[in-house]
Protein backbone atom coordinates (compact mmCIF):
# COMPACT_ATOMS: atom_id res chain seq x y z
CA UNK A 1 0.00 0.00 0.00
CA UNK A 2 1.51 3.50 -0.57
CA UNK A 3 0.16 6.32 1.44
CA UNK A 4 -0.11 10.09 -0.84
CA UNK A 5 -1.54 12.89 1.31
CA UNK A 6 -2.92 15.85 0.43
CA UNK A 7 -1.39 18.25 2.49
CA UNK A 8 -3.07 21.38 1.69
CA UNK A 9 -6.65 20.52 3.24
CA UNK A 10 -4.49 19.71 6.86
CA UNK A 11 -2.23 22.90 7.05
CA UNK A 12 -5.79 24.98 6.13
CA UNK A 13 -7.36 22.65 9.11
CA UNK A 14 -4.82 23.38 11.40
CA UNK A 15 -4.79 27.08 10.22
CA UNK A 16 -8.11 27.77 11.31
CA UNK A 17 -8.52 25.34 13.99
CA UNK A 18 -5.08 26.08 16.35
CA UNK A 19 -5.38 29.14 18.29
CA UNK A 20 -3.94 31.80 16.33
CA UNK A 21 -1.58 33.17 19.55
CA UNK A 22 0.32 30.56 19.06
CA UNK A 23 3.78 32.39 17.90
CA UNK A 24 6.99 32.06 17.26
CA UNK A 25 10.11 34.08 19.49
CA UNK A 26 9.63 36.88 16.80
CA UNK A 27 5.50 37.17 17.09
CA UNK A 28 4.94 34.74 13.78
CA UNK A 29 1.91 32.27 13.89
CA UNK A 30 2.99 29.06 14.09
CA UNK A 31 -0.25 27.62 14.88
CA UNK A 32 -0.54 26.35 11.19
CA UNK A 33 3.28 24.34 11.22
CA UNK A 34 2.37 23.00 14.44
CA UNK A 35 -0.95 20.94 13.70
CA UNK A 36 0.52 20.24 10.65
CA UNK A 37 3.35 18.65 12.93
CA UNK A 38 1.06 16.59 14.89
CA UNK A 39 -1.19 15.63 11.79
CA UNK A 40 1.90 13.76 10.21
CA UNK A 41 3.48 13.14 13.28
CA UNK A 42 0.50 11.16 14.12
CA UNK A 43 -0.17 9.70 10.78
CA UNK A 44 3.93 8.36 10.22
CA UNK A 45 4.13 7.34 13.93
CA UNK A 46 0.30 5.11 13.36
CA UNK A 47 0.69 3.85 9.63
CA UNK A 48 5.14 3.69 9.97
CA UNK A 49 4.21 3.46 6.25
CA UNK A 50 6.97 2.11 3.31
CA UNK A 51 5.59 3.74 0.46
CA UNK A 52 4.24 7.72 1.53
CA UNK A 53 4.48 11.28 -0.37
CA UNK A 54 2.78 13.75 0.34
CA UNK A 55 1.47 16.71 -2.33
CA UNK A 56 1.19 20.56 -1.83
CA UNK A 57 -0.27 23.16 -4.29
CA UNK A 58 1.57 25.83 -5.53
CA UNK A 59 0.18 29.24 -7.16
CA UNK A 60 -2.20 28.40 -9.76
CA UNK A 61 -1.39 31.41 -11.95
CA UNK A 62 -0.14 29.47 -14.42
CA UNK A 63 -2.60 26.49 -13.82
CA UNK A 64 -3.49 24.97 -16.99
CA UNK A 65 -7.21 24.93 -15.31
CA UNK A 66 -6.60 28.49 -15.27
CA UNK A 67 -5.86 28.75 -18.85
CA UNK A 68 -8.95 26.85 -19.66
CA UNK A 69 -10.94 28.57 -17.34
CA UNK A 70 -9.96 31.89 -15.91
CA UNK A 71 -12.26 32.38 -13.35
CA UNK A 72 -11.17 28.76 -11.89
CA UNK A 73 -11.06 29.42 -7.79
CA UNK A 74 -11.44 33.49 -8.80
CA UNK A 75 -13.65 33.67 -5.86
CA UNK A 76 -10.93 32.14 -3.19
CA UNK A 77 -8.68 34.84 -1.42
CA UNK A 78 -5.10 34.60 -1.74
CA UNK A 79 -3.30 32.86 1.30
CA UNK A 80 -2.74 35.35 4.28
CA UNK A 81 1.75 35.99 4.88
CA UNK A 82 1.52 34.82 7.54
CA UNK A 83 0.41 31.11 6.28
CA UNK A 84 2.20 31.33 3.23
CA UNK A 85 5.51 31.55 5.79
CA UNK A 86 4.14 28.10 7.53
CA UNK A 87 3.59 26.26 4.35
CA UNK A 88 7.06 26.67 3.57
CA UNK A 89 8.09 25.24 7.00
CA UNK A 90 5.50 22.67 6.90
CA UNK A 91 7.25 21.43 3.82
CA UNK A 92 10.45 21.74 5.45
CA UNK A 93 9.42 19.88 8.38
CA UNK A 94 7.95 16.83 5.72
CA UNK A 95 11.67 16.77 3.92
CA UNK A 96 13.12 16.67 7.77
CA UNK A 97 11.01 13.60 8.40
CA UNK A 98 12.14 11.72 5.74
CA UNK A 99 9.28 12.01 3.55
CA UNK A 100 9.16 13.73 -0.29
CA UNK A 101 6.92 16.42 -0.35
CA UNK A 102 6.33 17.89 -3.77
CA UNK A 103 4.38 19.93 -6.10
CA UNK A 104 3.65 21.94 -9.20
CA UNK A 105 3.10 25.42 -10.47
CA UNK A 106 1.25 23.91 -13.55
CA UNK A 107 -0.87 21.11 -11.84
CA UNK A 108 -2.52 20.65 -8.41
CA UNK A 109 -1.83 18.31 -5.65
CA UNK A 110 -5.02 16.45 -6.55
CA UNK A 111 -3.39 15.85 -10.23
CA UNK A 112 0.04 14.78 -8.66
CA UNK A 113 -2.08 12.24 -6.33
CA UNK A 114 -3.90 11.05 -9.39
CA UNK A 115 -0.34 10.57 -11.33
CA UNK A 116 1.28 8.75 -8.45
CA UNK A 117 -2.21 6.16 -8.13
CA UNK A 118 -2.00 5.70 -11.84
CA UNK A 119 1.71 4.56 -11.03
CA UNK A 120 0.86 2.56 -7.92
CA UNK A 121 -1.08 0.59 -10.81
CA UNK A 122 0.99 -0.02 -12.68
CA UNK A 123 3.53 -1.78 -10.24
CA UNK A 124 0.10 -3.64 -8.38
CA UNK A 125 0.77 -1.12 -5.59
CA UNK A 126 -2.92 -0.15 -4.29
CA UNK A 127 -3.45 3.33 -2.78
CA UNK A 128 -4.64 5.37 0.39
CA UNK A 129 -5.48 8.65 -0.70
CA UNK A 130 -5.03 10.94 2.54
CA UNK A 131 -7.78 13.62 2.66
CA UNK A 132 -10.83 15.45 3.29
CA UNK A 133 -11.41 16.45 -0.50
CA UNK A 134 -14.65 14.89 -2.21
CA UNK A 135 -12.96 15.31 -5.62
CA UNK A 136 -10.02 12.94 -4.92
CA UNK A 137 -12.78 10.57 -4.43
CA UNK A 138 -12.47 9.93 -7.87
CA UNK A 139 -9.73 8.27 -8.08
CA UNK A 140 -10.57 5.47 -5.94
CA UNK A 141 -10.56 1.93 -7.51
CA UNK A 142 -11.41 -1.67 -6.14
CA UNK A 143 -7.98 -1.67 -4.06
CA UNK A 144 -7.85 1.96 -2.87
CA UNK A 145 -9.09 3.79 0.16
CA UNK A 146 -10.00 7.34 1.04
CA UNK A 147 -8.87 8.13 4.04
CA UNK A 148 -9.90 10.79 6.00
CA UNK A 149 -7.71 11.04 8.82
CA UNK A 150 -8.76 12.17 11.75
CA UNK A 151 -12.20 12.83 10.49
CA UNK A 152 -14.93 10.50 8.97
CA UNK A 153 -12.19 7.55 8.72
CA UNK A 154 -11.70 5.07 6.07
CA UNK A 155 -13.88 4.76 2.60
CA UNK A 156 -13.41 1.63 0.46
CA UNK A 157 -14.77 1.96 -3.10
CA UNK A 158 -18.23 0.67 -2.22
CA UNK A 159 -18.33 2.90 0.64
CA UNK A 160 -18.19 5.82 -1.77
CA UNK A 161 -21.66 6.25 -2.64
CA UNK A 162 -22.78 6.09 1.07
CA UNK A 163 -21.47 9.20 1.52
CA UNK A 164 -21.08 11.00 -1.92
CA UNK A 165 -23.99 10.28 -3.35
CA UNK A 166 -22.29 8.63 -6.58
CA UNK A 167 -19.40 6.04 -7.45
CA UNK A 168 -16.19 7.52 -7.68
CA UNK A 169 -15.74 7.24 -11.25
CA UNK A 170 -19.23 9.38 -11.66
CA UNK A 171 -17.62 12.20 -9.25
CA UNK A 172 -15.97 14.09 -12.10
CA UNK A 173 -19.42 14.15 -14.09
CA UNK A 174 -21.50 14.86 -10.49
CA UNK A 175 -19.40 18.16 -10.48
CA UNK A 176 -19.69 18.83 -14.02
CA UNK A 177 -23.17 19.11 -13.53
CA UNK A 178 -23.86 20.19 -10.35
CA UNK A 179 -21.02 23.03 -10.28
CA UNK A 180 -18.34 23.10 -7.58
CA UNK A 181 -18.84 26.79 -5.47
CA UNK A 182 -15.43 25.83 -3.53
CA UNK A 183 -13.71 25.95 -6.66
CA UNK A 184 -16.23 28.48 -8.63
CA UNK A 185 -16.71 25.87 -11.33
CA UNK A 186 -20.67 27.05 -12.39
CA UNK A 187 -21.44 23.15 -13.83
CA UNK A 188 -25.66 23.25 -15.22
CA UNK A 189 -27.95 26.08 -13.85
CA UNK A 190 -30.72 24.50 -12.46
CA UNK A 191 -29.10 21.12 -11.86
CA UNK A 192 -28.05 21.07 -8.08
CA UNK A 193 -26.76 17.56 -6.15
CA UNK A 194 -29.90 15.93 -6.08
CA UNK A 195 -30.50 16.16 -9.40
CA UNK A 196 -26.99 15.35 -10.75
CA UNK A 197 -27.15 12.28 -8.56
CA UNK A 198 -30.45 10.55 -10.02
CA UNK A 199 -29.20 11.62 -13.38
CA UNK A 200 -26.10 9.46 -13.12
CA UNK A 201 -27.94 6.85 -10.94
CA UNK A 202 -30.04 6.73 -14.52
CA UNK A 203 -27.92 7.28 -17.29
CA UNK A 204 -24.12 6.41 -15.64
CA UNK A 205 -22.15 8.70 -17.11
CA UNK A 206 -22.52 13.10 -18.01
CA UNK A 207 -21.63 11.34 -21.92
CA UNK A 208 -24.75 9.06 -21.23
CA UNK A 209 -26.62 11.78 -20.38
CA UNK A 210 -26.29 13.92 -22.75
CA UNK A 211 -26.29 10.71 -25.74
CA UNK A 212 -30.25 10.16 -23.92
CA UNK A 213 -31.45 13.58 -24.32
CA UNK A 214 -34.46 12.52 -25.45
CA UNK A 215 -34.95 10.05 -22.08
CA UNK A 216 -34.21 12.45 -19.20
CA UNK A 217 -37.74 13.72 -18.82
CA UNK A 218 -38.62 10.31 -17.95
CA UNK A 219 -36.21 10.57 -14.63
CA UNK A 220 -38.16 10.38 -11.48
CA UNK A 221 -37.35 14.09 -10.12
CA UNK A 222 -39.16 17.42 -10.34
CA UNK A 223 -38.57 19.80 -12.94
CA UNK A 224 -38.03 16.55 -15.59
CA UNK A 225 -39.65 18.43 -18.44
CA UNK A 226 -37.68 21.15 -18.45
CA UNK A 227 -34.68 19.27 -17.59
CA UNK A 228 -33.55 18.21 -21.01
CA UNK A 229 -33.71 21.49 -22.31
CA UNK A 230 -31.68 22.87 -19.42
CA UNK A 231 -29.10 20.33 -20.21
CA UNK A 232 -28.68 21.03 -23.79
CA UNK A 233 -28.82 24.71 -23.40
CA UNK A 234 -25.82 24.48 -20.81
CA UNK A 235 -24.37 21.78 -22.95
CA UNK A 236 -20.90 23.80 -23.47
CA UNK A 237 -20.78 24.41 -19.83
CA UNK A 238 -21.41 20.89 -18.88
CA UNK A 239 -18.14 20.23 -21.43
CA UNK A 240 -16.22 23.13 -19.97
CA UNK A 241 -16.78 21.87 -16.45
CA UNK A 242 -15.81 18.54 -16.90
CA UNK A 243 -12.36 19.54 -18.35
CA UNK A 244 -11.68 21.23 -14.92
CA UNK A 245 -13.43 18.49 -12.61
CA UNK A 246 -11.46 15.90 -13.74
CA UNK A 247 -7.68 15.16 -12.96
CA UNK A 248 -4.71 14.64 -14.72
CA UNK A 249 -2.96 11.54 -14.10
CA UNK A 250 -0.49 11.27 -16.67
CA UNK A 251 2.20 14.26 -15.19
CA UNK A 252 6.06 13.70 -16.38
CA UNK A 253 7.57 13.28 -12.76
CA UNK A 254 10.99 11.87 -12.58
CA UNK A 255 11.45 8.50 -9.95
CA UNK A 256 8.14 8.27 -8.44
CA UNK A 257 9.74 5.15 -6.72
CA UNK A 258 12.39 6.91 -5.44
CA UNK A 259 9.56 9.62 -4.50
CA UNK A 260 7.53 6.94 -2.83
CA UNK A 261 10.18 5.47 -0.79
CA UNK A 262 10.69 7.40 3.00
CA UNK A 263 14.16 7.48 4.15
CA UNK A 264 15.40 7.97 7.90
CA UNK A 265 14.11 11.22 9.69
CA UNK A 266 17.21 14.08 10.23
CA UNK A 267 16.75 14.80 14.48
CA UNK A 268 18.74 17.97 13.52
CA UNK A 269 16.95 19.57 10.99
CA UNK A 270 13.65 18.86 12.68
CA UNK A 271 14.93 20.23 15.87
CA UNK A 272 16.32 23.33 14.22
CA UNK A 273 13.15 24.27 12.49
CA UNK A 274 11.15 23.76 16.28
CA UNK A 275 13.53 25.73 17.68
CA UNK A 276 12.80 28.87 15.64
CA UNK A 277 9.64 28.20 15.97
CA UNK A 278 9.66 27.82 19.61
CA UNK A 279 7.86 24.05 19.85
CA UNK A 280 8.42 22.72 23.00
CA UNK A 281 9.18 18.67 23.97
CA UNK A 282 5.97 16.59 23.22
CA UNK A 283 6.67 16.95 19.36
CA UNK A 284 10.27 16.35 19.68
CA UNK A 285 9.62 13.41 21.28
CA UNK A 286 7.32 12.15 18.64
CA UNK A 287 9.96 12.71 15.78
CA UNK A 288 12.39 10.53 17.92
CA UNK A 289 9.59 7.51 17.80
CA UNK A 290 9.29 8.07 14.40
CA UNK A 291 13.22 7.82 13.81
CA UNK A 292 13.00 4.72 16.02
CA UNK A 293 9.99 2.93 13.75
CA UNK A 294 12.35 4.06 10.49
CA UNK A 295 14.91 1.50 11.79
CA UNK A 296 13.04 -1.26 12.62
Amino acid sequence: MQYLIDASVYVYRAYYSMPDDMVDGEGNPINALYGYCRFLGDFMEQVNPEYVAVLFDESLSKSFRTKIYPEYKANRDPAPPELKRQFEQCRRFTRALGVMEFACPTYEADDLIGTLVKHGRSVDRPSTIVTRDKDLAQLVGKDDVFWDFAGRGKLGYERIPEVFGVWPEQIADFLALAGDAVDNIKGVPGVGKKTATVLLQRFGSLEAIYDHLDKVHEVNIRGAKTLAEKLETHKDDAMLARKLTGLACDIPIDDLEALLQRSAPDLGDINALYDEANIGTALRRQAERISDLSRD
